[in-house]
């Protein structure tokens, strides 16, 4: 035993070296190292039975491989070892005592009962107890050697050591100190399984780390200088200190992001390979007409766009292309233009949105600007009337060119596409992984079509390299000139009347508003706002000599649709909703947003509220409700009203809600990030699709001798994700 940075280190239970560095592994070239071993699973574990092995596996651990890999969440900092005399009121420390006597008694609070046990060492005794842990008492009462970890506080005359976790120490016992000396990792837990357990499972499996095999090939790991992987995953789990953790860490991180990166980026290149598309000609007079006919002179991000999208079209393998852009920055513009690129070249056009109110929205707008170039635009809804439907789709199959717009209804089974060349999906997220697959298949010409996902959900960059890694992501990151940022206010209670003062002003200068509510109908079980009571509470109180109308997501799809003609047409003053108009409803004359419970949504969410105010020549203003009696709703709406920073509020957002389940409906045979995580992990991240790029350049099928575990690796972990996207 040695000190070493304040504390005492066992790894895996095996005492420091006399040097105080953290042991080696056994030596393993005269043993034959069979990874197979890994993959046993739990139960064949001692200590491990039936009941054990099926808690585990609810923690995700099914097998030795999933518990060596399952890093700690953080290290409880180490304790000083002490001996009796030497301690001292209110320090943490360990004590190696043993036990004299035992006893339990109880005290006035009802139920709860101490355990008092006398231990001492070679320099004196002390009373140790525990609160509530009188079960220990058969345990303690042979007299065992222990390890103690609290501290001593005064009770009056009387000096007890408060014991906060503890070690019966045995003969040859691997796990020995693994609970109350040096740096104590903390493992994600449950009710059915302690952390405690999860640190002895892992004293148990030490040795069979002996097994494992480092796919890095030993040039990066070298030019990188990382630790091996035996050493990172035994020095994460038991570190001498927390750099040799956090050093453990990075190259565990990195490892995860290189085989995911190698995962996506092999997969494209197959796709290239496999998918043929229709190489478009260079931009011509039509695309000339289109630009020159905006309304506005493009912005340089909408233009760098524009040339990123011209470069994917004219290749003949399908543009694959993810565009992020904050509310009002001109996605549709851009969108507009790919579009007008398929008809030119003598193809077809689609556009596939979420909602029948954004797919009315979308034709009608569409149907302005490329009507006017002569191109034709349709309109496929759930709602569409027979015999227009048989039209459109008699055209589209005939491949005769045209854009049309859609919902789900693009991808029945009926409809099919003749010479389909450029598919936007907008709001992508929204739809199901089955549902944006279904559009993007080859034409009746067997050519695949040119893709592009829209978002206007800011993503952090990070997060996008990391889910979209198969995608080329294009970012606008400016707003038109002339739009002016919305002014964000919170208001309480005790200055409502004061909002609809305001909104009235509003309306009187000509303006309309719109007044979000996070539910449809009352609900007991939930304290909110609902539109169908603020509804009637408006129109018989504050805008009672207004017109109002009420539209969410129960209504009729026909009845939608009127009430949002109606107060897109100024015919309506007010408008009271749910998050139904959250994406892309464009009503220049509204310049109020009055979001009601505002702690309710996120703040993505509350940033795509606000963006459909404001976006003509006026200022917008977005008042958001707020509650004074909960300080973290309250702080996280400030940071909301601060900032206008669509891609700020959804890195915020990510922080304060954790990443969860990153990667969602694609964790189909694999799950999510173990070590990595995409905001923390930036740098990483980066240095991981850079090293995945190099790679398939030199060894594009990865068959060398120093790629072939890496590749394999990849496939073990991530095949999953592979396997899901063949069918994208």
């Amino acid at each position: 035993m040695s000190e070493r940075g304040g504390g005492i280190h066992f790894p895996l239970g095996q005492p420091a070296s006399p040097d105080g560095e953290a042991p080696a592994l056994p030596p393993t070239s005269k043993r034959r190292i069979d990874p197979s071993r890994l993959e046993r699973p739990l139960d064949s574990v001692r200590g491990v039975g039936r009941t054990r092995s099926a808690a585990l596996a609810a923690l995700g651990l099914r097998s030795i491989a999933d518990l060596l890999e399952r890093i700690p969440s953080r290290h409880e900092n180490p304790a000083r070892l002490a001996k009796v005399s030497d301690l001292r009121i209110g320090e943490e420390v360990t004590v190696r005592a043993t036990v004299r006597t035992v006893a339990v008694r109880p005290t006035r609070r009802r139920g709860l009962k101490v355990l008092e046990a006398l231990v001492a060492d070679e320099s004196g005794a002390v009373r140790a107890v525990w609160y509530n842990q009188a079960y220990l008492a058969d345990a303690l009462s042979n007299g065992p050697e222990m390890l103690l970890k609290g501290s001593l506080r005064r009770y009056g005359a009387l000096l007890s050591f408060v014991v906060t976790s503890h070690e019966l120490l045995s003969s040859g016992d691997v796990s020995e100190g693994i609970h109350t000396l040096g740096l104590i990792p903390v493992y994600p837990a449950s009710g059915d399984v302690s952390v405690r357990f999860i640190r002895t499972l892992l004293g148990s499996c030490r040795d069979e780390l002996e097994h494992v095999v480092d796919p890095l090939p030993s040039h990066l790991v070298a030019s990188q200088r990382f630790p091996g992987r035996r050493d990172s995953l035994l020095s994460s789990h038991f570190p001498v200190s927390i750099s040799e953790a956090r050093a453990s860490r990075k190259r565990l991180a990195f490892e995860e992001l290189l085989l995911l990166q190698l995962a996506l980026q092999r997969h494209r290149r197959k796709e290239e390979a496999e998918r043929p598309a229709a190489a478009l000609p260079a931009p011509g007079r039509l695309a000339e007409r289109f630009l020159r006919a905006l309304p506005f002179a493009p912005t340089g991000a909408q233009t760098r766009v524009i040339g990123e999208l011209d470069s994917d079209l004219a290749r003949a393998t399908p543009m694959r292309r993810l565009l992020q852009g904050d509310v009002g920055s001109g996605k549709t513009a851009v969108a507009a233009y790919g579009l007008v690129r398929a008809v030119e070249a003598g193809g077809q056009g689609a556009v596939m949105v979420p909602t029948e109110v954004l797919a009315d929205q979308h034709a009608t707008r569409l149907g302005e600007q490329l009507g006017a170039l002569g191109i034709r635009v349709a309109l496929l809804k759930g709602s569409t009337r027979a015999a227009d439907r048989r039209d459109t789709m008699t055209r589209l199959n005939a491949g005769e060119p045209m854009v049309v717009v859609g919902t789900h209804s693009l991808i029945q089974e009926e409809v099919t596409f003749g010479a389909l060349r450029v598919v936007v999906v907008d709001e992508q997220h929204r739809f199901g992984v089955r549902q944006r697959a279904a559009l993007v298949t080859p034409s009746g010409d067997d050519s695949w079509p040119h893709a592009l996902h829209m978002t206007a959900t800011p993503i952090p960059r990070t997060l996008c390299l990391t889910l979209y890694g198969d995608l080329d992501v294009s970012v606008i990151d400016e707003l038109p000139p002339g739009r002016t940022p919305v002014l964000t206010r919170l208001f309480y209670d005790a200055n409502r009347d004061d909002v609809w003062d305001f909104v009235r002003t509003r309306i009187d200068e000509g303006r309309q508003a719109f007044v979000v509510c996070p539910l449809i109908d009352d609900n007991v079980a939930v304290t909110a706002a609902s539109a169908s009571e603020t509804f009637r509470y408006l129109t018989s109180g504050p805008l009672a000599s207004y017109r109002v109308g009420l539209v969410h997501g129960r209504l009729k799809s026909d009845r939608k649709s009127r009430v949002m003609a109606a107060f897109a047409a100024g015919e309506l003053d007010a408008l009271v909703t749910t998050t139904v108009i959250e994406v892309g409803v464009d009503v220049p004359n509204a310049t109020v947003m009055v979001v009601e419970d505002a702690h309710r949504f996120g703040l993505s969410q509350l940033h795509q509220l606000r963006g459909r105010v404001g976006r003509g020549a006026a200022r917008g203003y977005c008042l958001v409700g707020a509650s004074e009696a909960d300080d973290e709703a309250r702080e996280r709406l400030e940071t909301f009203a601060r900032t206008d920073d669509g891609f700020a509020l959804a890195e915020a957002d990510l922080r304060a809600r954790g990443e969860g389940q990153v990667f969602g409906e694609r964790q189909t045979g694999w799950g999510d990030l173990r070590v990595a995580r995409v905001l923390r992990d930036r740098k990483i991240l980066g240095l991981a699709r850079q090293t995945a790029a190099s790679m398939l350049e030199k060894d594009p099928e990865m068959s060398s001798p120093q790629n072939r575990l890496l590749a394999d690796a990849a496939q073990a972990r991530f095949g999953g994700l592979t396997s899901w996207l063949d069918n994208v």
